[in-house]
């Protein structure tokens, strides 16, 4: 009897360590918008719940895409509030599957970096509105990609899409990352107008912690904007030292 009642009280004592400080909470975590067209602005707002027994602080809120705006009206969440993360997605030149990540930082120690996601698909308004665009172009899915917490010597991966939307080949001249830490390796150098392509990018972790960003710079042939930038993120967990 003894025994069983000592581990009640063990799971009891471990459960209630874990709900200890501020713990963020979604009770939805993504949400699709179906099919809109193009142009068309969606909104939509996700309840962030600190179901902790200590302050919620959100430090920063970092979108994927330049398309996507995230506004919060209360960063500092007491226990049990909540407070709506009110996304605006503008559908304004894009066309087909959209996946658009939200990433919310705060002082959650077990989860410093939440995620919300934001999908749906656009349709184009008029195919004989869509504009020529003359040379080649080069057109990212998405921005930047936050990898969330993740422990020191990890070896990060995630694969950035991208299509040539221009009318001419589009070259990929260059990669640059802003750290030995980072690799980037392109699936094709060239591509030709209405192709896909995808870029491939490693963090490694190691010897690291912390909140890190790191940027690839990719150069193109394009005549306007030959520079793109994709940003990568994420919350290193240092290792304990023995």
């Amino acid at each position: 009897m003894k025994k069983i009642f000592s581990l009640i009280l063990l799971l009891t004592c471990a459960v209630l360590a874990q709900m200890q400080g501020p713990k963020i909470y979604f009770p939805e975590d993504q949400y699709n918008f179906g099919l809109v067209r193009q142009g068309d602005t969606v909104r939509h707002a996700f309840i962030i719940v600190n179901k902790g027994d200590d302050t919620l602080k959100i430090t920063n809120i970092i979108t994927s895409c330049g398309c996507t705006a995230a506004t919060l009206a209360n960063k500092i969440l007491a226990p049990g509030e909540s407070v709506p993360l009110s996304i605006q997605f503008n559908s304004h030149g894009r066309v087909g599957e959209q996946v658009k990540y939200i990433s919310i930082m705060s002082n959650d120690k077990d989860k410093p970096s939440a995620q919300v996601i934001l999908k749906g698909s656009v349709s184009a308004d008029d195919a004989q509105k869509v504009v020529e665009i003359k040379g080649p172009k080069i057109e990212f899915k998405e921005l930047q990609f936050d990898f969330g917490a993740v422990p020191e010597g990890t070896i990060c991966t995630h694969v950035f899409e991208f299509k040539n939307i221009g009318t001419e080949i589009l070259e990929i001249k260059d990669i640059k990352t802003s750290c030995g830490c980072t690799a980037a390796v392109v699936s094709e150098a060239l591509l030709s107008p209405g192709e896909t392509g995808t870029l491939k990018v490693d963090l490694n972790t190691a010897g690291r912690f912390g909140r890190v960003q790191r940027d690839v710079t990719i150069t193109t042939n394009e005549k306007d904007t030959p520079l793109k930038s994709i940003k990568i993120f994420s919350e290193i967990i240092q290792k304990e030292k023995k």
